[in-house]
């Protein structure tokens, strides 16, 4: 059987962390920015992290090859 390949789709959104947590970017820093603030924009830029066991778990599914 030929190899499994990853998530093509979660490997563009998500990354994983040193220690194997899940990392993700921020929604809403795409467009309509002037209404936002300087600091809410700048709060945005920062990578989070998923939070949500069950979720991670997915994830991490959908990342391994």
């Amino acid at each position: 059987m030929p190899k499994m390949k990853r998530h093509a789709g979660a490997k563009k959104r998500f990354s994983l962390t040193g220690k194997g947590k899940v990392r993700r970017l921020k929604a809403y820093k795409s467009h309509i920015l002037t209404k936002k603030t300087a600091k809410r924009k700048r709060n945005l830029r920062r990578a989070a992290i998923v939070e949500t066991n069950g979720e991670a778990k997915k994830l991490k599914r959908l990342l391994s090859a």
